[in-house]
Order: structure tokens, then C-alpha cells, then sequence
């Protein structure tokens, strides 16, 4: 088996912050265009999302501290990392994911397989010991 072309922080990063590809699409759609605010309307169209999806996504993601509001536009957000090293992880995401898109996503698919595992093995019925 070929190591990882993930670095270590990086897949930490994804596992305990990414909840999903879209999730990782929306912020660096947001992260290529910092200057644009985003609204549901704008961001469910270039990702294909509907609009209650998309409203949460940009919840969460200014929950994350990833996106900010614009100011003066309810219910729209820019990119705007709360802290530097959060901006620097951000920017290492982006180049990672678009140099290994099949890494990233297969990772972060596997952490939601691993959940619905977890979930499904709480209904199978085992005989005591």
C-alpha cells in the first residue's frame, strides 16, 4: 500500500472540521473569490444544492469561523478566517485538494461511512454471553 499523500495535520484537519465535500466545495469556492459575498442563492447554483442544504453550509461555515457576514447583506457571507493559521490551513487544503481530489474526498467519505457503521451496529441484535 502507498503511504498517504495527506500529511498527518492536514487529515486531522479534514476528519475533525470537514463534515462533508460540499462543505469543503462551498469554502473554497468562498476562498477563490474572498472580495464576493455569497448568499444561498449564489452558492446552491454553482454547487447544486437546494436551499435549505445550502443555507446551513453557510452556518456552518461561519460557525467554523471560516466565513464572515457581509456586511450590509442579510443573509450573505465572505471567506474570512478568524485566525492566520486557520487561513494557512485553508490555503494547504486548497493546493492539497486540487492536486489528490480523490484522497480528499474518499476521506472524507470514509468518516461518514464510519459514522453510518456506528449507527446501523447499534441496531444489530447480539446474544449475551
Amino acid at each position: 500500500m502507498l503511504p498517504s499523500p495527506i500529511p498527518d495535520d492536514i487529515r486531522r484537519f479534514i476528519l475533525l472540521r470537514i463534515p462533508s465535500v460540499p462543505y469543503l466545495e462551498a469554502l473554497l469556492l468562498m476562498r477563490d473569490n474572498p472580495a464576493q459575498a455569497w448568499n444561498c442563492h449564489g452558492l446552491a447554483q454553482r454547487l447544486y444544492l437546494d436551499g435549505p442544504a445550502c443555507d446551513t453550509l453557510l452556518r456552518q461555515l461561519h460557525t467554523a469561523g471560516i466565513a464572515a457576514p457581509a456586511p450590509g447583506m442579510a443573509g450573505s457571507y465572505r471567506y474570512a478566517p478568524e485566525t492566520p493559521p486557520l487561513a494557512q490551513m485553508l490555503d494547504r487544503l486548497a493546493l492539497l485538494y486540487a492536486r489528490h481530489l480523490v484522497d480528499v474526498t474518499t476521506l472524507i467519505h470514509s468518516k461518514a461511512n464510519k459514522k453510518a457503521h456506528v449507527f446501523a451496529d447499534a441496531f444489530v441484535w447480539r446474544k449475551d454471553k
